[in-house]
């Protein structure tokens, strides 16, 4: 019984590092097409400087969207996502409910920030460089996202097609009009979007 559960146990452990093993994959040999936004495993953190004291951290969620790619020509790939602005978490729920409140991202009046890609341009073998337009608060501005492939091939627990990449970016919040408490709560944020698709048929 014990030997069973131990192997069955293995095989759990297996089926992540399965999907690791895929990330040796080159860009170029991942399949061009139309993906999704996975929800499930796509959030974007966003950093600040809290009074000089801590870089405080918070996430959104249930991201939704569409990646058009081509690996063989990465300038023709095309991003276009929605993030629900109701979705942000930190570790206080106090401060969460006053971030979808009007003195912050006034979630009711502005309910969605979106991105929707204006350029991509390759960087070596793996990266690349995505300009495109965030709208947020009602304000769109144009913004840079730095793009790194870390994987793809098939999903060993739903056996869809997916690949994955990382982008960070730096936006200042004043510019979107959310600027309270600015300067002790830094106008710097950093974002760190971890984007997970998948390939529709």
């Amino acid at each position: 019984m014990l030997t069973r559960t131990l192997l069955l146990t293995a095989a759990v452990l297996a089926a992540p590092l399965a999907a690791s093993a895929q990330t040796g994959t080159s860009f170029s040999q991942v399949q061009s097409g139309t993906y999704a936004v996975e929800p499930g495993h796509t959030q974007i953190g966003f950093s600040v400087l809290h009074f000089g004291f801590t870089n405080y951290s918070g996430v959104f969620s249930n991201v939704s969207g569409t990646l058009t790619l081509d690996t063989k020509t990465p300038s023709a790939s095309r991003l276009s996502v929605t993030i629900p602005v109701s979705s942000v978490q930190t570790t206080s729920d106090k401060l969460t409910d006053e971030l979808k409140g009007d003195q912050w991202f006034d979630a009711a009046k502005f309910p969605n920030a979106t991105f929707v890609s204006t350029s991509v341009k390759s960087i070596g073998k793996a990266d690349a460089v995505v300009t495109g337009n965030l709208t947020l608060h009602g304000v769109t501005k144009p913004e840079t996202l730095k793009v790194h492939f870390i994987g793809a091939g098939e999903n060993p627990m739903d056996k869809k097609y997916t690949t994955g990449f990382e982008a960070t970016t730096t936006i200042k919040r004043s510019d979107f009009g959310v600027k309270m408490y600015v300067p002790y709560v830094s106008d710097d944020v950093q974002l760190t979007i971890a984007g997970a698709f998948e390939k529709q048929d």
